[in-house]
């Protein structure tokens, strides 16, 4: 299989044939009896009867060959900390965190809920959790009391891992007074709580008879050896709820073994990740990205893995590119946000550093425009690739597969479908094929490939209702995204569904006008929505970033400049494109894993709630928002 196109028809036409040579990418204690069972569509089962655990996969496996090499590096900017764990000192680890929790009555299918900073020890916790068969539902650390009982509720974790405090940008942010109101507003509240204690809040209470203490508890396991619990392929084994979600939330639900294979066959065919180097993603354990690629995926390839606890210009904007050359990083993931951050600094930092060991640079996350693509591509001189997935995949569903074909980069586009994934572009009316240049929705025929989720957690009816049933007579998994598709064959993503505005009936995808705005010299990030308008339905209305916001002190320089911009939508997409207003701004509403607020702004603009901000980085974006619809910006 030589290229791209027979690789990924393969994949489709033969999916049991070409999944079982993946799956002798992983190490596996019960053969497999059946590759696929697909006989309850859309439910798929894949590697029906084999027994695999993940933490054996991403740990002892390495010890025979490469005990003493670099596992797991720690680095903190918050805390000025760094520390390196070779795999057997990460495995020593892991079997005392493994002990600990069995101490403490968790066993094989009990939930453990993960709310913890960017640390080592959240790291362990979720190999161990990995390696005795309990189950991790990892929430955000900092998130809010309301949203973290929810997930307490809709888990029932017989036990909460977590720590004093997290640091973002030099500003410490108390953990345990969250954790502490959201086991009161909990239904089902925990019996035990582990608590690390870093230091940063002093005055951290403990709750006698639930709270103990990580250290004192460790120190009881220190020679710990804990077998590894051989799970069926099918076997959960982990939980990790949607971002955004509000109301009951909604846990997407991971298995074993095609998680284990997606992640290896990705890291060999996607990343080009080899045991021995440095894998280097800027993400958290709080999200998707951080499961499949901080700790499973190059863990698994026999790879160094770098923790970063940090943001991307503290101390300064040559940090990430610091530790690149420090730790001879060979593939890095990052998201576009950071490199539209970056953007806005010395582009000197890009070159202050050795950064010959990198090989690739991926960014997923949110769309790419391809400004920001082209930027970052000539200010590295490495390939960027735009990869594009979702919390419910695990891993990427449109991607450039370099290590089956280095296929040319087109700027914007997140390039073909995977391997495994049959995606197509539906009409929304007619659900018919879109053809070349075509706005459709992104949907997969299932079977959807090995590591995407299973079901929602405790919810196979939602599952079905909300991923299979939006398409109107067709079976077909829904991404409430829309696409194109070039006459090469190269995908763009357009944004949400849900996100379409609606001018005067016609519709129009939030990044086409944000790739039109953000092609303009001075625009450094931007973020359009529809706002309600008695005569067209909806107008956009854009909230820019500027890269020098002294074009904007005077109000006639704030006026030129909008108008330049408007210019420039219409030159590149015609009137109908063209925003109502554009409003300048210093910072955009962003979660803190960086996707913008876009509904939260769409509400604010119409007077509505802006909903659920559990999740919202700096509150003071959205007042920008309120003041600059105000006119007061």
């Amino acid at each position: 299989m030589s290229t791209y196109k027979e690789f990924h028809r393969r994949s489709i036409s033969d999916p049991e044939g070409f999944w079982d040579e993946q799956a002798k990418l992983i190490h596996w204690h019960k053969p497999f009896a059946k590759v696929l069972d697909y006989s309850r569509p859309p439910f798929a089962k894949w590697f029906v009867g084999g027994e695999t655990n993940l933490c054996y996969n991403a740990v002892d496996r390495h010890l025979e060959d490469r005990s003493d090499r670099n596992a797991l590096i720690f680095v903190s900017t918050e805390t000025d900390s760094e520390k390196t764990y070779s795999f057997r000192e990460l495995h020593a680890e892991v079997n005392r965190c493994a002990a600990m929790m069995q101490s403490l009555g968790v066993d094989k299918g009990d939930r453990v809920l993960i709310y913890m900073p960017m640390i080592p020890e959240a790291c362990f916790a979720m190999l161990a959790c990995a390696r005795i068969g309990a189950i991790h539902s990892v929430v955000f650390g900092g998130f809010a009391s309301h949203s973290l009982a929810s997930r307490i509720d809709d888990a029932s974790p017989k036990l909460v891992i977590s720590a004093d405090a997290g640091s973002r940008a030099g500003k410490v942010v108390p953990y345990k007074p969250l954790l502490d109101e959201a086991i009161r507003l909990a239904k089902f509240p925990p019996a035990k709580v582990i608590l690390f204690d870093r230091g940063l809040d002093p005055g951290m209470a403990r709750v006698a008879g639930r709270d103990l203490d990580w250290v004192e508890l460790r120190a009881q396991h220190l020679n710990a050896q804990v077998p590894c619990v051989w799970l069926e392929s099918n076997e959960p084994s982990y939980i990790l709820y949607t971002s955004g979600t509000t109301g009951h939330p909604k846990g997407v639900q991971r298995d074993v073994g095609g998680h284990a294979v997606a992640l290896a066959a990705s890291m060999k065919h996607i990343y080009c990740g080899n045991a021995g180097e440095t894998y280097f993603s800027t993400s958290d354990i709080g999200w998707v990205v951080g499961h499949s690629y901080i700790i499973y995926g190059p863990l698994i390839a026999g790879m160094a893995t770098i923790m970063y606890e940090g943001t991307p210009v503290r101390p300064d904007a040559g940090i990430l590119w610091k530790i690149v050359e420090k730790y001879k990083v060979t593939v890095m993931f990052s998201a576009p946000t950071a490199i539209r951050v970056l953007k806005k600094q010395d582009q000197a930092f890009l070159k202050k550093y050795d950064l010959s060991s990198l090989r690739y640079l991926f960014l997923a996350g949110e769309p790419l425009d391809e400004p920001s693509h082209r930027w970052i591509t000539e200010g590295l001189g490495r390939p960027v690739i735009d990869h594009y997935w979702q919390t419910e995949t695990g891993w990427p569903l449109l991607t450039s597969v370099p290590g089956v074909e280095q296929t040319p980069i087109k700027f914007g586009s997140p390039s073909f479908p995977a391997y495994g994934y049959n995606v197509k572009l539906l009409h929304e009316t007619t659900t018919e094929e879109v053809g070349t240049g075509e706005k459709g929705v992104v949907v997969i025929v299932p079977p959807l490939p090995p590591g995407c989720m299973s079901t929602v957690w405790g919810d196979d009816e939602r599952f079905v209702k909300t991923y299979f049933e939006t398409i109107p007579g067709k079976l077909v998994y829904s991404t409430f995204d829309w696409g194109i598709r070039d006459k090469d064959g190269y995908y763009f993503i357009l944004g949400r569904t849900d996100d379409v505005i609606n001018v005067a009936g016609h519709r129009l995808g939030t990044r086409e006008i944000e790739e039109a705005i953000s092609s303009h010299p001075a625009i450094a990030e931007v973020a359009v929505i529809g706002a309600a308008d008695q005569l067209k339905g909806q107008v956009p209305v854009a909230f820019a970033v500027l890269k020098d916001p002294s074009q904007i002190e005077s109000s006639a320089g704030r006026m030129k400049l909008e108008g330049d911009i408007m210019k420039t939508v219409d030159q590149q997409l015609g009137a109908i494109g063209r925003p109502a207003r554009v409003h300048f701004v210093t910072l955009l509403p962003k979660t803190r894993s960086g996707k913008v607020l876009r509904r939260s702004i769409q509400s604010i603009c119409d007077g509505r709630d802006p909903g659920d901000l559990t999740t919202i980085e700096d509150p003071g974006a959205l007042q920008q928002v309120r003041d600059a619809i105000a006119g007061k910006a």
